[in-house]
């Protein structure tokens, strides 16, 4: 099904920014007779220096592109951080026109495949805005078997009951991807493929939808992730996610290992294991694009 731009999308994102902004943290009095969380509009209005009336009807929809000016100073009502700012700005401007033309699939370059596929101990990943998983190298796919070109890395975090048990730090995991996704995929909110991926995903599963309703926006590009490998054992690694220039937006995920640590030693082990026997499953190297998905407008 087509998607449709959400037409109060920044009044929407206010109302839940405004339900979990800290009163305690704006420095409002009373906090003991509130019935609900949060600032109420004509706090917002006052800390921001904006009439009452003028910020309801922002949330109403009914100004929908307010300055910049008026914008930060929300932001700075509402305690938001950088990235939630910028997606804030973004909301409040007009959107592009989109073409009518299909989406064509995404490549990696060469370069960037070579590149990869020449690191013997750090597991590294290409995936595009949507997390769709365009490259691997062999590494990556024995770290986690879902991190296959053709996957989607956070419909899999979701919706793989095998996840929970690779990932022992499944809660930190998935509460990060939400914001990350929002943060990537930008403001857009009539984006077929997002539109879909979101559905999707709402659709199986309710932790998923409890994040988005959030609304939180994260870029968080370095991080330590915990797997629980049943050949290896427990791996403490540290990612980075790094902006590919000149593609658009897509991300190289590498994973890496404290030297002279235990899971240094156990990552290391995964790779004898995988280069004595990749597995009857095992792409050969370099990889080929991926067949994708249809999007709806295809």
């Amino acid at each position: 099904m087509p998607a449709t731009a959400d037409a109060n999308a920044l009044g929407r994102y206010l109302r839940v920014r405004r339900a979990l902004a800290r009163p305690d943290a704006a420095g409002v009095p009373g906090q003991g007779n509130r019935r609900v969380p949060g600032l109420r509009r004509e706090e917002v209005a006052f800390l921001a220096g904006v009439s009452s009336d003028y910020y309801v009807r922002l949330e109403q929809g009914r100004d929908r592109h307010p300055s910049d000016q008026v914008l930060l100073a929300i932001a700075r009502a509402l305690q938001l951080d950088e990235d939630a700012t910028a997606y804030l700005l973004q909301l409040a401007k007009p959107p592009a026109p989109r073409s009518k033309r299909s989406r064509r699939p995404e490549k990696v370059s060469d370069a960037i495949r070579t590149l990869i596929s020449n690191w013997p101990l750090t597991p590294a990943y290409v995936h595009d805005t949507y997390m769709d998983i365009l490259a691997a190298n062999a590494l990556a796919t024995a770290l986690c078997p879902f991190i296959t070109p053709g996957r989607n890395a956070i419909l899999d975090a979701f919706t793989e009951p095998e996840m929970r048990e690779l990932r022992p730090d499944w809660d930190a995991m998935t509460a990060r991807a939400v914001p990350h996704l929002r943060s990537i995929a930008g403001a857009d909110t009539g984006d077929p493929r997002l539109a879909e991926l979101v559905g999707d995903l709402s659709l199986r599963s309710e932790r998923f939808r409890t994040l988005w309703a959030r609304q939180d926006v994260k870029h968080k590009s370095t991080g330590t992730s915990l797997f629980n490998h049943p050949q290896v054992g427990p791996l403490e690694l540290n990612y980075e996610q790094l902006l590919i220039p000149g593609s658009g937006r897509q991300a190289l995920v590498t994973y890496h290992a404290q030297p002279g640590s235990d899971s240094e030693e156990r990552l290391r082990l995964l790779e004898s294991v995988t280069t004595a026997d990749p597995g009857p499953n095992a792409p050969p190297r370099p990889r080929a694009d991926p067949p994708r998905r249809p999007t709806p407008d295809q």
